[in-house]
């Protein structure tokens, strides 16, 4: 592992460049860091507005262009975002997440666009309510739960290997002719 902050965006270029260093250009990268923290729009200071974007938004559009040169040169490769369905569902308690979110699917157009000549695929994954560790002790009480499958399509819960195996599809040769899409992993709740 390369552990850096990814709202210091030279840490971040750095990063790139030892993994790079150590072991060739990244064929598959996969933009996944974010923060859910629940606020309401009256509490929000621009400066929390920008903390913010660096961390759920910014960080997508400066990995993916650190690691583009490589991976052109290699012949390509597949950049997967992490979207959410929050913002699709206009969920009103976290502002701050959902625009970030949401500027990732139009940084996943343009970047598709902007580096398909390379063979580079660019898509985004949207995934509904995931059951992660953090997840269940924050968030997930029995009434949430409730909600969120009743809403849902499929009623069983959405794991993360639900999630990996997208990713898995989507950075494989198997996904080779997919870019600029969005992909719902949501069972069903959608917007």
């Amino acid at each position: 592992f390369v552990k850096c902050d990814l709202t210091d965006i030279e840490a971040l270029k750095k990063a790139v460049t030892e993994v790079e260093n150590k072991l060739g250009a990244v064929r598959v990268l996969i933009n996944n860091a974010a923060s859910d923290e629940r606020h309401e729009p009256e509490d929000v200071t621009p400066e929390y507005w920008e903390q913010r974007l660096r961390l759920n938004f910014s960080h997508h559009f400066f990995a993916a262009q650190a690691v583009k040169p490589a991976m052109a040169k290699a012949g390509g490769g597949a950049i997967i975002n992490m979207g959410s369905i929050s913002w699709h569902m206009a969920m009103e308690f976290m502002p701050g997440y959902t625009s970030s979110k949401a500027a990732i699917e139009g940084l996943t157009q343009s970047l598709a666009r902007a580096y398909g000549k390379d063979r580079i695929r660019v898509n985004c994954i949207i995934p509904g309510q995931v059951w992660t560790s953090r997840q269940i002790m924050e968030i997930m009480t029995p009434e949430y739960e409730k909600f969120m499958t009743e809403k849902q399509c499929l009623p069983e819960r959405i794991l993360p290997e639900d999630i990996a195996q997208l990713a898995l599809f989507l950075g494989s040769d198997a996904g080779r002719m997919c870019t600029r899409r969005n992909y719902f992993m949501d069972a069903g709740i959608g917007a």
